[in-house]
């Protein structure tokens, strides 16, 4: 049979992405990524050390990084992203921005990090007054407080969980309640922090109840990288990704979350 029509495989551009030992949502990474982009995993190397800052200083070694980074060359991907929120917030914001230029000096191509997506996407939404949900202990969410305060950020409402370990395991249900919970008093969005925290279908349905933009750490990693590329991330209709969910705009009907999504 003569298959030549087909005249494929269409170019293929790649996001890198270095991950923590632990994430554990490389399918959710996915969601948010356009069929001409292919998205590149590796890991940082397993450390015994459960949820906490300790473990974003060690994930988050420039050397450690760097040979992430480095296993990703030979496949030339047009971006590197290092999808992990504490471990880019852990230093401020000189130390995320000393991360981005060690990941660019080992890998030759642009960088960055999840918590620097979060600033990139509050000055996108022109946010002043932001809600914080994490899975995190009271330690690490108050370095990320720290981290958004020094980027001239107002944080006017703060939930967590408390958690050090298991954190994909969360059901949408929880991130909502938390979410509920941080938005008692007027904020301009909301952000969600943590890259195994599972967040995606969960994202439209809380921009149509709070409606004030929802933003996540997958997401705004995604967004940011393909940004980079030239193109735009993809899914529901969330403020982020959409620029018809901005300004007020009236938000659709959204459907209940399938039991299943919610596991």
């Amino acid at each position: 049979m003569d298959i030549s029509f087909l005249g494929g495989p269409r170019p293929q551009r790649g996001v890198g992405v270095v991950a923590p030992f632990d994430f554990a949502l490389d399918r959710e990474l996915w969601r948010w990524v356009p069929d001409e982009v292919s998205l590149h995993l590796t890991r940082t190397p397993f450390v015994p050390v459960e949820v906490s800052l300790d473990l974003a200083r060690l994930v988050s070694e420039h050397e450690t990084l760097s040979e992430g980074v480095r296993t990703l060359n030979a496949i030339a991907p047009e971006v590197i992203a290092y999808a992990c929120t504490s471990g880019s917030f852990v230093g401020g914001i000189a130390g995320e921005r000393a991360m981005c230029e060690a990941m660019t000096r080992a890998g030759a191509v642009p960088s960055i990090t999840t918590s620097g997506a979060l600033l990139e996407a509050l000055a996108e939404l022109r946010v002043q007054r932001v809600a914080l949900v994490t899975p995190y202990t009271v330690s690490v969410t108050r370095a990320l407080e720290e981290y958004v305060a020094e980027a001239g950020t107002v944080v006017t409402g703060c939930a967590f969980m408390g958690l050090t370990r298991h954190i994909w395991k969360v059901p949408y249900r929880d991130v909502a309640d938390m979410a509920r919970q941080a938005v008692r008093r007027a904020a301009d969005a909301l952000f969600i922090s943590c890259t195994n925290l599972p967040t995606y279908d969960v994202i439209p349905q809380l921009e149509a109840e709070l409606r004030i933009p929802v933003l996540s750490a997958n997401q705004v990693t995604m967004w940011a990288a393909l940004r980079r590329l030239g193109t735009r991330a993809v899914g529901p209709y969330q403020a982020l990704i959409d620029p018809a969910a901005r300004g007020g705009a009236a938000l659709p009907e959204v459907p209940d979350v399938p039991e299943q999504e919610q596991q």
